[in-house]
C-alpha cells in the first residue's frame, strides 16, 4: 500500500475534492489537519526543494492569512520555513506526501492520475 499524508483545511472544497477523489481510487491516507498540525519541517523543506523555482507554490495566495503579510517571497530564504510553520493557513493546500518522497500541493485530477496511478 503506498503511503499518503493528506494535510488538509476541513473547510476547504478542494481538499474536499481532492480526498474524494483519493477515496474513489481506494487510497488510503492520513489526515491532518493543515491549521491544528502544520506539515513537519522536513516535508516543507522537501516541498521547499521541488518547487525551488517557484516557492511561492507553496503559498496559498488567495487566502486572508497570505494577502495581510504583504511579502516578497523571492527574498524569503530560510525564514520560510518559520514563516509556514507559523499558519498552517499560509500553506497551498491540499499538502500532500507520497511515499514520504514527494510533495504534491493543490488539486488537478490529471496531476493526481499522473502522480497516483
Amino acid at each position: 500500500m503506498k503511503k499518503i499524508i493528506f494535510y488538509s483545511y476541513l473547510k476547504c472544497s478542494t481538499c474536499r475534492k481532492a480526498a474524494k477523489w483519493l477515496e474513489s481510487k481506494d487510497f488510503e491516507f492520513q489526515l491532518i489537519d493543515i491549521v491544528k498540525e502544520p506539515p513537519l519541517v522536513n516535508y516543507l523543506n522537501l516541498a521547499l526543494e521541488q518547487y525551488s523555482d517557484d516557492k511561492k507554490r507553496i503559498f496559498n495566495t488567495r487566502g486572508k492569512a497570505f494577502k495581510t503579510l504583504n511579502l516578497d517571497i523571492d527574498r524569503l530564504s530560510k525564514e520560510i520555513i518559520q514563516l509556514l510553520l507559523s499558519d498552517g493557513k499560509l500553506i497551498k493546500r491540499p499538502f500532500l506526501i507520497y511515499e514520504g518522497k514527494k510533495v504534491i500541493l493543490g488539486f488537478n485530477e490529471i496531476e493526481y492520475a499522473k502522480d497516483f496511478i
